[in-house]
């Protein structure tokens, strides 16, 4: 009757699990309906600019990336292929590009990784995520996060339920005893795959698609935005949407870590 353990291991991966996806997904539920309630109480108002965009389908790294590229093809700062930055017009035209500016710091050169680390946390991309959580149209820090982490887990313990009740079956090889067959182990894993799949199939109605950042509204207005049409907004609204793994240029790519996609 070894497989027993296994059968506790299995519920408990189980239990814990759903449990804290249905913790996590009440929590976010409530984050979303005051979400609602604050779109309702936002007068209408212009669409979507490019940073807001950013921040609500990468966050504030890709905040971080659209600025670092606007300055580039706009010739202020110089991404080389070394993964360097350099600047080449100190004015920042906005605040967030003064902040990676200050970013790079004062000798004017920096690598991009530690001006991407810096600026992320800076106060214009913070004051950034406060207006768009206060309009209901991002999560608070941490929220969609949670939730995702939650649905991994869960599908983490639907795995292991497996593996748990295939290791008990090979072990109990099917016992029989005298009265004929006892159920097989595989039967009572069942229960807690059940429950799992279960939670993973309502998470999947309910509050998908898992988003860290944007909230149900911002989501909504995320795909019916439409950004204007200028000669570089189309590489740029593409970065905002996707990140930079939707750069083109080679060069460019290299300079952001971007490998190449794969043929």
């Amino acid at each position: 009757m070894l497989w027993v353990l296994f059968l506790l291991v299995a519920w408990g991966a189980a239990a814990i699990s759903c449990i804290r996806l249905c913790i996590v997904a009440a929590r976010t539920g409530l984050l979303h309906d005051a979400s609602a309630d604050s779109v309702r109480k936002v007068p209408d108002g212009p669409e979507l600019t490019l940073y807001e965009t950013a921040f609500l389908a990468g966050g504030p790294h890709r905040v971080v990336d659209l600025a670092l590229v606007t300055m580039h093809l706009r010739r202020r700062l110089l991404l080389a292929r070394t993964g360097w930055a350099t600047v080449v017009d100190p004015e920042g035209r906005d605040e967030m590009e003064r902040t990676v500016i200050r970013a790079i710091g004062p000798q004017g050169q920096s690598p991009i990784p530690p001006v991407r680390t810096a600026a992320a946390t800076a106060e214009a991309v913070r004051a950034l995520a406060d207006r768009l959580v206060t309009a209901g149209l991002a999560v608070p820090g941490g929220a969609g996060t949670d939730v995702a982490a939650a649905v991994r887990a869960v599908r983490g313990a639907a795995l292991l339920v497996v593996a748990m009740g295939a290791v008990a079956l090979l072990m109990s090889g099917q016992e029989r005893s005298a009265d004929g067959p006892v159920v097989p182990p595989l039967v009572w894993f069942a229960l807690p795959l059940a429950l799992t799949l279960g939670c993973l199939i309502i998470a999947r109605m309910e509050i998908h698609p898992y988003s860290s950042w944007a909230s149900p509204a911002g989501q909504r207005l995320l795909a019916a935005n439409e950004i204007p049409a200028a000669e570089d907004h189309g590489v740029l609204a593409a970065i905002a949407v996707r990140g930079v793994r939707a750069v083109d240029d080679p060069a460019l790519r290299a300079a952001l870590g971007v490998r190449r996609p794969s043929s």
